[in-house]
């Protein structure tokens, strides 16, 4: 099977070896993406209820470049410091994904890279080229 790996500027440059996402058969697989602003290279401030938003338009721009939508994911993993903060993600997780949901499992971690306070990572079904 042939793997083509995808990148855009509209989304932060990975801070470590790995890539955007990368497409296998008809599966995208969206890098866990944290809350770097992608004009800057910085971590957006506010905690996480200003971090969810930025981490969901980081995933919609590595999917539109893939040729994906949100409509497209039918699989997240989040990844939170303090489990407290889910209601923050859910409130934003439920603008940036239609009904009905992706599939999710929510994972409490002890730190995550740059001193994000969470991070979400993405699966997308892709319809054949």
């Amino acid at each position: 099977m042939s793997r083509e790996t995808i990148s855009t500027p509209k989304a932060p440059t990975p801070i470590g070896p790995y890539s955007q996402a990368v497409v296998a058969g008809d599966l995208v697989f969206v890098a866990g993406q944290i809350a770097l602003d992608p004009a800057t290279g910085t971590l957006v401030e506010g905690g996480v209820a200003a971090e969810a938003p930025r981490v969901l338009a980081n995933i919609a721009a590595v999917l539109e470049a893939a040729g994906c939508t949100m409509s497209d994911v039918v699989k997240t993993t989040v990844y939170l410091v303090d489990l407290a903060d889910g209601p923050s993600v859910t409130a934003a997780y439920t603008k940036a994904f239609p009904a009905p949901y992706p599939a999710r499992a929510t994972v409490q971690v002890s730190a995550l890279p740059a001193g994000a306070r969470m991070e979400i990572e993405a699966i997308a079904h892709r319809t054949p080229r």
